[in-house]
C-alpha cells in the first residue's frame, strides 16, 4: 500500500477576497476522495442584533451586513416587513426600489469582473498587473462601477451603507435635476457596457458544462429583482413564505458556515441561474446584442458566470434608463405604515443571487426573531461539487501550487460574499 503524504500549504489563497477559511481535499488512486470548502470564523450573529430592535431601525441594521450589497438587505427587509404592516407603499416606491437595485447589480458586478475574475481568465495575478496591458478596460470597469454607485446614492444618500430606504419607501425623493444628471451619465455608459459584453463573450473560457440546479425569482412581467416567486429548471414554483418547506439550511461538520439544499441536493443561485430562468424576459435590445455575440441561455457552464455579469451590467444600465426617462417627483417619497404583530417574508435577488429574509414582529413592531440566508451560503454546498469536478478535470497530478490556484479561480469565480457569510484562507491536500 502507498503511503499516503499528508501536504499543508498554510499560505493565503483568494488574496482577492477578503476572509480566512481553508480547502481540505484528500486524493486517493488519483481520484478526490474527499472536498471540504472549511470555514472557521465564528458567526456573525446579526440575526440575534436585530432581536428586540424596533422596525424602523432594521433597514439601517442589515444594510452593515455586507458593503457590497447593502441594497439588497435593505430591500428583502422592507417587503418582509411592509408584509406583516400590510403595507404597499404604491409605484413610484416600487420603481425606485427597482433602480435602487440597478445601482448594486452595477458596482457589484463591475467589481467582480475587473478585480476577481478578469485577472483569473487572463492569466494575471491581480488588476494592477493586468491594468498595464489593458488600462482602457480596467477604466472602463471603473466608470460602470462608479455609475452604479451614483444610482446607490440618489437614493440612499450614500453609495457604502446607504441611509435613504425605511420602510414605507425612502426618507427623500430626489429632485428632477439630479435625477437627469444621473441619466446623462447613465446614457454615456451604455456603449461600455455593450463593448463590456462582447469582450467577455471572446474570452476563451474552459468549457466545462456541469450538471446543476438553477435556482431564481422570476416575476410574470420583468427581470426579477424584487419582486416574484422562487423557481427552479427542477420544477419548483413557490411563494416565498414556503422556502424552508424545501430548502434546509444546516450545520456541515467541517465549517461554522451553514449549507443550504434544495429537497437534500445543491444548487445555483446568483447570475447565471438567474439568467437560466429568466433570460426570456430581458429586453428585446439585449437579446439581439446577446445573439450577435454567440451568447445562449440556457447555459450550464459556471465559468461563464463572468459573461453573465456582463449581461447584467447591460441589463441593469438600460433598466435604470428606463426609471429614470420616466422620472417625476412624487407628493411623498414613503407612506405611514402602522405597526402590528405577524410574520413577514422578504425575498430579492442580490448580485450574487436570492435573498430570503423572515421576521416576526410584535404589536409594537419589535423584532421577536429573524432569519436571514444569504445567497454564498445557498452555494457553499455548489462551490464544495464545482471544486470537485473542476479538480478532476483539470489534473490531480498538478503540483499543489496549481492546484490551489485553479481551486482559487473556482470559488473567486461564485462572487462569493466572504465578507458576510464566509471566510477563505489555505489548501491542504493530501495524497495516498
Amino acid at each position: 500500500m502507498t503511503e499516503r503524504r499528508d501536504i499543508s500549504i498554510k499560505v493565503p489563497v483568494l488574496a482577492r477576497v477578503e476572509g480566512e477559511g481553508a480547502l481540505d481535499i484528500e486524493v486517493r488512486g488519483g481520484k478526490v476522495e474527499k472536498l471540504n470548502l472549511r470555514i472557521f470564523e465564528p458567526p456573525r450573529l446579526f440575526e440575534k442584533f436585530l432581536e428586540g430592535r424596533s422596525y424602523y431601525e432594521i433597514p439601517d441594521i442589515v444594510a452593515r451586513i455586507c458593503g457590497i450589497c447593502p441594497v439588497a438587505y435593505q430591500m428583502s427587509a422592507v417587503h418582509a416587513i411592509e408584509q406583516v404592516f400590510e403595507c404597499d407603499p404604491g409605484p413610484w416606491v416600487r420603481e425606485m426600489r427597482r433602480l435602487f437595485y440597478c445601482g448594486e447589480w452595477l458596482e457589484s458586478h463591475s467589481l467582480h469582473i475587473h478585480l476577481l475574475a478578469l485577472p483569473d481568465f487572463l492569466g494575471f495575478s491581480s488588476v494592477t498587473e493586468m491594468a498595464k496591458k489593458f488600462p482602457d478596460e480596467v477604466k472602463r470597469g471603473l466608470a460602470l462601477q462608479g455609475v452604479g454607485n451614483e444610482i446607490i446614492r440618489l437614493l440612499g444618500g450614500r453609495s457604502v451603507h446607504p441611509v435613504g430606504a425605511r420602510i414605507g419607501g425612502f426618507h427623500k425623493a430626489p429632485s428632477l435635476a439630479d435625477a437627469g444628471t444621473l441619466l446623462q451619465k447613465i446614457n454615456e455608459q451604455l456603449p461600455n457596457a455593450e463593448a463590456l459584453l462582447r469582450w467577455t463573450a471572446a474570452i476563451e473560457l474552459p468549457e466545462r458544462p456541469q450538471s446543476f440546479t438553477s435556482v431564481a425569482v422570476r416575476h410574470a412581467d420583468e427581470y426579477p429583482m424584487n419582486h416574484g416567486r422562487i423557481v427552479s429548471d427542477a420544477g419548483h414554483d413557490l411563494a416565498i413564505d414556503k422556502f424552508s418547506s424545501h430548502f434546509d439550511e444546516h450545520q456541515v461538520p467541517h465549517s461554522t458556515a451553514l449549507h443550504c439544499h434544495l429537497d437534500g441536493k445543491p444548487y445555483l443561485v446568483g447570475p447565471l441561474a438567474r439568467l437560466n430562468l429568466n433570460h426570456e424576459r430581458l429586453p428585446q435590445p439585449l437579446k439581439i446584442l446577446l445573439n450577435d455575440c454567440g451568447v445562449v441561455y440556457p447555459n450550464q457552464n459556471m465559468f461563464h458566470s463572468i459573461i453573465a455579469r456582463a449581461v447584467e451590467i447591460y441589463y441593469a444600465l438600460f433598466e435604470a434608463q428606463r426609471i429614470l426617462e420616466n422620472y417625476c417627483v412624487p407628493d411623498a417619497a414613503y407612506v405611514e405604515v402602522r405597526p402590528k404583530a405577524g410574520i413577514g417574508y422578504g425575498c430579492t435577488e442580490a448580485p450574487r443571487g436570492l435573498l430570503w429574509h423572515r421576521y416576526e414582529l410584535n404589536d409594537s413592531g419589535d423584532v421577536v426573531s429573524a432569519k436571514i440566508v444569504p445567497p454564498t451560503s445557498q452555494n457553499q454546498a455548489r462551490i464544495e461539487d464545482d471544486l470537485r469536478s473542476e479538480l478532476m478535470s483539470f489534473g490531480l497530478f498538478h503540483s499543489d501550487a496549481e492546484l490551489r490556484h485553479q481551486a482559487e479561480t473556482v470559488v473567486r469565480n461564485y462572487d462569493p460574499c466572504i465578507s458576510c457569510a464566509t471566510h477563505f484562507l489555505d489548501l491542504r491536500i493530501k495524497r495516498g
